[in-house]
């Protein structure tokens, strides 16, 4: 018997029929000899509705209050999800975060999750009842309500297998994996069956929309390997897990983008100690997240700054720097430009591969595009491209490394590669991809 936590987001229980399809999967689940974890998001469109009313009672409403007012909406989904379980003859539990045992920092609408009690949650289990768990949500040492921000459901799902010791958690949704590059885009795009933390990270980090960053990062350090696949479909998914030397063959995994970009220069700076700390420690009080960041001395002695940011923050930085360019010197002015996008190649074969630099800008000149500013690090080359080509840009990049073809894969370490596909036996992990050299 396996233990597994599924998450099912807001358009997955957007409906009474769709509640029902994710009772009628649990219960699959069950059937197959586990136990199971369901952690629900609202409904689609509730959070919503919810803070549209708040917003119109209020110019400037409480975080503190606006928590209380958005939870309800995970509330709602899991007692629906759990009555429609029980309909159906399975002895399902509403469980909320603060039964959960999440207990949370931070800022109200932001909240960050400090630890789990998992001892309600195993109780429960025990006595072989399918938990409906509130995504989203904790509470604070102080009893208070707490949201998680975006993409907190997920990062519920993934806390709360680590809890429990989950064999696997599932992130079911409306898409089924993750793919090579955004299939809207690249009609050709392939469904990738698996990809490492560090991959994934850089991939959220860079425009795909799949899974958020600290989602991710939590699911690393504390080990759960998890699974993205539709809540409409039976097929496989992707397997995000730790990563394995026959990863290294594939040099490029996958491409990201990121609409709606914007680049600041701050030019003239003196060349001396500080500058730099002085410039961002600006932009950092001002709760600006900034990207890309390349620093050099121009020829005519003063050093410069380049960095990017999304657009919806290039009035707040132009007008933390404002202020400092009297301190920088006479010679400092700051320059803008919009309407950029971030093109991003990631794969962890990277660091064992040469010219893929090389490979992906030949394919973009090629292609008539010119690269603006360049960014890497050990597993992931971006670049920024005017707005108006990124797509053609994420084609020719895409085709470049042919990503559409599957991969021939190698088994270097047999019983780790066996232990990522051995998950108490679950056959819908067990693929057949290995080729044995």
């Amino acid at each position: 018997m396996a233990l597994i936590v599924q998450k099912y987001g807001g358009t997955s229980v957007g409906s009474l029929d769709r509640i029902r399809n994710v009772a009628a999967r649990l219960k699959s689940t069950r059937d197959q000899g586990n136990q199971v974890v369901a952690v629900v998001s609202a409904m689609s469109g509730v959070t919503d509705g919810l803070l549209k009313m708040a917003n119109e009672l209020s110019e400037n409403p409480s975080e503190r209050e606006l928590d209380v007012l958005v939870s309800t909406g995970e509330q709602q989904s899991i007692a629906l999800v759990a009555m429609a379980l029980q309909d159906i003859g399975v002895a399902g539990v509403s469980v909320t975060g603060r039964q959960a045992g999440i207990t949370t920092i931070g800022s109200h609408t932001r909240g960050r999750i400090e630890d789990i009690d998992p001892r309600y949650m195993n109780e429960l289990l025990a006595a072989d009842k399918t938990l409906v768990v509130a995504g989203f949500q904790g509470i604070t040492q102080q009893g208070a309500i707490h949201t998680l921000g975006r993409g907190g459901s997920d990062l519920t799902a993934i806390a709360i297998a680590a809890a429990i010791k989950a064999d696997v958690c599932q992130i079911l949704t409306d898409v089924d994996g993750v793919y090579t590059c955004d299939p809207r885009i690249v009609k050709n795009a392939r469904k990738l069956p698996e990809i490492s933390y560090d991959e994934m990270l850089e991939m959220a980090s860079s425009g795909s929309k799949v899974m958020q960053s600290r989602s991710v990062e939590f699911a690393k350090k504390y080990s759960v390997i998890f699974e993205v696949r539709s809540s409409l479909n039976n097929n496989p998914g992707t397997l995000v897990l730790e990563e394995h030397p026959a990863m290294e063959n594939v040099v490029i995994r996958g491409i990201s983008i990121e609409r709606s970009q914007a680049r600041v220069t701050v030019k003239g700076i003196p060349d001396e100690p500080g500058m730099s700390g002085k410039i961002l420690g600006v932009l950092g009080d001002a709760e600006i997240n900034l990207d890309m960041i390349i620093s050099n001395i121009a020829s005519d002695g003063y050093a410069r700054h380049s960095f990017t940011m999304h657009s919806n923050d290039l009035g707040k930085a132009q007008a933390a720097l404002k202020p400092l360019l009297s301190e920088l010197g006479p010679n400092a002015k700051v320059e803008t430009e919009g309407g950029i996008a971030k093109l991003s190649a990631v794969g962890i074969g990277m660091r064992s591969h040469s010219g893929v630099a090389a490979t992906m800008f030949k394919a973009l000149g090629n292609a008539g595009i010119n690269i603006g500013m360049i960014s890497t690090s050990e597993i992931k080359i971006a670049v920024t491209v005017d707005e108006r080509f990124i797509e053609d840009a994420a084609r020719a990049v895409h085709d470049a490394f042919a990503l559409d073809k599957a991969p021939i894969w190698f088994l270097h370490d047999k019983s780790s590669w066996e232990k990522c596909f051995s998950l108490d036996g679950m056959k819908t992990f067990h693929r057949t991809r290995v080729a044995l050299p």
